[in-house]
């Protein structure tokens, strides 16, 4: 899953792709790279990062999708609006990445009334202060708990399983402590059955381990998604297609030998 943020403040690529022609430049070039899924976002969700309207949201997300729907890969919507995600839906997007894993009012009725796939991932408190001291007693087992939930309550709605992907949310309200427990014990979430998806790309626990700024993180990055994929994840959310996709190929070829 290929990162295509049109926002002016994300943490690694803000302000990048934020005009039309750029998004689309990008898009192109991740489908070049060997990318599977792009993932468009309209709202930063790093630590401290401003909300925006929901206007503001459409105004940047919806045109790129429309751009971009026509190039032959599928496209998700990283949003927990549930306005943005019916209109994503409307404009074609196949799969919407929710930070809140479908709890804003709505926002489960809009998928249960769709054919969309979505993910739900976990986290520990708003993206304004979620890295304000994060506690667990047992991190995995916590994540597993409210990802439990959130499974649960897509059924009731109507949601079939089979259309359902988690992410334990790396970095959402997490130590790094926190961040290497659950790289490890991926598996440990693996009793759900569903396919888990997992985002460390360029993000600050590996900052925080070799000490380096975000553009230098590309190669620990792909050491991280890897292990992710050793670990159980099937689906990798990353800004670096290219040096991903040849890392998991080569690991599949010796894999399967």
């Amino acid at each position: 899953m290929g990162i295509l943020n049109a926002t002016p403040d994300s943490f690694s690529d803000g302000g990048h792709f934020n005009q039309l022609n750029a998004a689309i430049c990008h898009a192109e070039q991740m489908i070049a790279e060997g990318v599977d899924v792009i993932d468009v976002g309209g709202e930063s969700t790093r630590p401290g990062a401003q909300a925006v309207s929901i206007q503001q949201e459409l105004d940047r997300v919806i045109p790129i999708v429309e751009s971009i729907v026509d190039l032959g890969k599928p496209i998700s919507v990283d949003t927990s609006k549930p306005q943005v995600m019916c209109e994503a839906i409307n404009a074609g997007a196949l799969m919407i990445n929710d930070v809140r894993a479908l709890t804003e009012e709505g926002a489960l009725e809009v998928i249960a009334d769709s054919q969309v796939e979505v993910c739900l991932m976990h986290m520990q408190g708003e993206p304004r202060s979620m890295q304000h001291d994060p506690i667990y007693e047992d991190v995995i087992a916590e994540v597993a708990e409210f990802l439990t939930q959130r499974v649960g309550a897509c059924e009731k709605a109507g949601i079939a399983k089979s259309r359902v992907c988690l992410d334990p949310g790396i970095g959402f309200g997490k130590t790094l402590e926190h961040n290497c427990q659950l790289l490890k014990g991926l598996q440990r979430l693996s009793i759900f059955e569903l396919p888990l998806l997992v985002g460390v790309s360029r993000k600050s626990m590996l900052g925080q381990i070799l000490n380096i700024e975000v553009s230098e993180r590309m190669i620990a990055s792909v050491a991280a998604g890897l292990i992710s994929v050793t670990n159980g994840a099937k689906i990798l959310r990353v800004h670096d297609v290219k040096a991903t996709r040849q890392a998991i190929d080569i690991y599949k070829a010796i894999e399967s030998k």
